[in-house]
């Protein structure tokens, strides 16, 4: 293939950016910003280990599920999951972090780039219980830019457009699970354990 080695190369090929793009970088949370955290249920989490193997990973809870704590810093909870703490141990080796927060139906995103540090303080915990369940540790991000990001992936991939959508176009996730990670444990237990209702029904554990 042919391949890219160099920005002088990339800027050939892609041009420089237009100056609005480059001036709409902020190293502070504005209030549009702060009106964006408190209606967005849903983000991705980038994060690189030492090594540079990298990873993304969703988080979601309801609308203002991420805390701003000042202009520069916001805190998100650790909700149950599958233990595997990627992200989390990539924190622990480089705290740099890469943040998109969505609203549902919006094509436009708000992206967060900073450092992050995992947090038990009980203050900061107890502010985030949801259904009674309140997070083990929360991941702090000083931030270091942040800025809104059009909506041209989500237009031309019709995210949000119900008539693009076609939730059987690849089998489903006990299918997923029962031919690739638990092949021993027999179709119907998986299908029970991921059908909604039992599986909604985990989502916020008690202590």
């Amino acid at each position: 293939m042919a391949t890219i080695t160099s920005e002088a190369q990339l800027r050939e090929l892609l041009g420089e950016p237009v100056p609005a793009a480059l001036a709409k970088e902020r190293t502070a949370l504005h209030e549009l910003d702060r009106a964006w955290l408190a209606a967005s249920p849903f983000c991705l989490v980038a994060t690189s280990a030492g090594d540079g193997s990298c990873d993304v990973s969703p988080k979601g809870d309801p609308p203002g599920f991420t805390l701003v704590l000042d202009d520069r810093t916001i805190a998100i909870p650790e909700r149950a999951g599958n233990r595997r703490a990627d992200g989390y141990r990539n924190i622990l080796a480089n705290p740099h972090v890469g943040l998109i927060h969505l609203l549902p139906g919006r094509t436009d995103t708000l992206r967060i780039n900073g450092r992050a540090r995992l947090v038990t303080d009980p203050d900061l915990l107890d502010r985030m219980v949801v259904k009674g369940h309140r997070p083990v540790l929360a991941v702090v991000v000083e931030i270091d830019q942040v800025f809104h990001h059009c909506g041209k992936a989500f237009l031309r991939s019709q995210l949000w457009d119900p008539e693009s959508w076609d939730t059987e176009a690849v089998p489903t996730r006990a299918r997923i699970a029962h031919a690739m990670e638990r092949r021993d444990e027999p179709l119907e237990e998986l299908e029970r354990y991921y059908s909604p209702a039992t599986y909604s029904a985990g989502l916020y554990p008690s202590a």
